[in-house]
C-alpha cells in the first residue's frame, strides 16, 4: 500500500530514476548535484555535491579522489540546512563506493547533527549483481509502500528479449577508467554475456579492478569498450582518441580492426537501475549489429576512428 505522503530525498541517481520509475517523481523533495534524469528533477533543491571541483581527464580525476581520500575526507559533503528544510520522511543512498556517491555513514551523521535521526528512514543500497539492483528496486518499493513487481517483470521481460544464442561471441573488453586503467566489474560482465559478448577483464559482483596494460594486450580483446565512471559520450570519445594514439595501442586486435567503442558511462553502464536494460541493449547493437536495433547509437554510444579502419562512423 502506498504511504500517504512520503518526502523523498534521493541521494543516487540511479535511486532517483528507481523512485521515478516506481510512479514516485513527485514525492522527491530533494536530489543529489548528480541526478539528472529525468530532466523535470533538476528544479529540486541540491542536498550533495562534491567537496571541490573535480575535473579534467582521467588522471587529474583520479589525483584529486584519491588527495581527497587520503586526507579523510568524504569526497562528497551535505547540505544539513537544506535536508532539514525540505523535511523528507526518506532519504535514500548507498553503502557501496564512497568515491560515487554519498556514504551511508555520512547520512547517519548528518541526520544526528540536524537532530533528525530517528525521525528518517534511511534506505541504503548496495547492489554489485543485476539480480541485487532488481532487489533493491523492490526494496525501494516495499520501503516507499508501492509494489514493484511489475516494473520488475517488465525490465527481466526486456532484458530476455535481448539474450543471444548467437554462435558468434566476441571475447570483449570493457573499460570503466582510463588512467589508470580498471576492468570493468560488477553487474557489467552479466550485460556483456546477455548480450551475447565474452566478458575479458573484470568479474561480476565485485568492483572494477586495475590493470596493466600487459593485461589488456594479453588478452588482446576482439571489442574494446570504454565506459569511464562519470564521463559522457562527448568525453569519452575525446579522451580515448587521445589515448588510442599511444603506439603501444595501436598492437590491439580491436584497435587494429576498428572494433573499438565508446558509451556513455555516466547515463547508462554507472548506474545499477533500471536503465540497465538500456546499457544490455547498446551492447546487443554493438555485438551483433544484424540482430538488434534499438537506436542507442550516437546517443548512448559511438564507434572511435582508429587508423586501420576509416570508414568508422568518426
Amino acid at each position: 500500500m502506498k504511504l500517504d505522503t512520503p518526502r523523498i530525498v534521493s541521494l543516487l541517481p540511479s535511486a532517483t530514476e528507481i523512485v521515478t520509475a516506481l510512479g514516485l517523481q513527485k514525492n522527491l523533495v530533494g536530489r543529489s548535484y548528480a541526478c539528472d534524469w529525468p530532466p523535470e528533477i533538476s528544479e529540486l533543491p541540491v542536498c550533495a555535491r562534491p567537496r571541490c571541483m573535480i575535473d579534467g581527464n582521467s588522471k587529474k580525476i583520479h589525483d584529486q579522489v584519491m588527495q581527497a581520500l587520503a586526507d579523510a575526507l568524504s569526497v562528497f559533503e551535505l547540505d544539513f540546512e537544506m535536508i532539514k528544510a525540505v523535511k523528507p520522511t526518506h532519504i535514500i543512498t548507498q553503502d557501496q563506493c564512497e568515491v560515487c556517491a554519498v556514504s551511508l555513514s555520512d547520512v547517519k551523521s548528518a541526520c544526528s547533527q540536524i537532530g533528525l535521526d530517528g525521525t528518517i528512514e534511511i534506505i541504503t543500497l548496495n547492489p554489485t549483481r543485476l539480480g541485487e539492483v532488481w532487489a533493491s528496486i523492490r526494496q525501494v518499493g516495499k520501503a516507499l509502500g508501492v509494489d514493484p513487481d511489475h516494473l520488475c517483470a517488465s525490465l527481466t521481460e526486456r532484458i530476455l528479449r535481448i539474450s543471444t544464442k548467437e554462435s558468434n561471441t566476441p571475447n570483449v573488453a570493457t573499460i570503466e577508467w582510463l588512467n589508470p586503467l580498471m576492468g570493468a566489474g560488477n553487474w557489467v560482465p552479466e550485460l556483456v554475456g546477455i548480450a551475447g559478448g565474452n566478458n575479458l577483464l573484470g568479474l561480476a559482483g565485485q568492483h572494477s579492478s586495475r590493470l596493466n596494460f600487459e593485461d589488456l594486450l594479453s588478452a588482446d580483446p576482439d571489442i574494446i569498450i570504454f565506459m569511464p565512471c562519470g564521463y559522457n559520450l562527448n568525453k569519452t570519445v575525446s579522451e580515448v582518441k587521445g589515448l588510442l594514439k599511444k603506439i603501444q595501442w595501436k598492437t590491439l586486435r580491436a584497435v587494429q580492426n576498428g572494433q573499438v567503442y565508446a558509451v556513455d558511462g555516466d547515463f547508462y553502464f554507472n548506474r545499477p537501475g533500471p536503465r540497465l536494460v538500456e546499457s544490455a541493449e547498446i551492447l546487443a547493437e554493438i555485438f551483433h549489429p544484424n540482430l538488434h536495433h534499438f537506436s542507442h547509437e550516437n546517443v548512448g554510444w559511438r564507434q572511435i576512428q582508429t587508423r586501420s579502419n576509416s570508414k568508422t562512423n568518426i
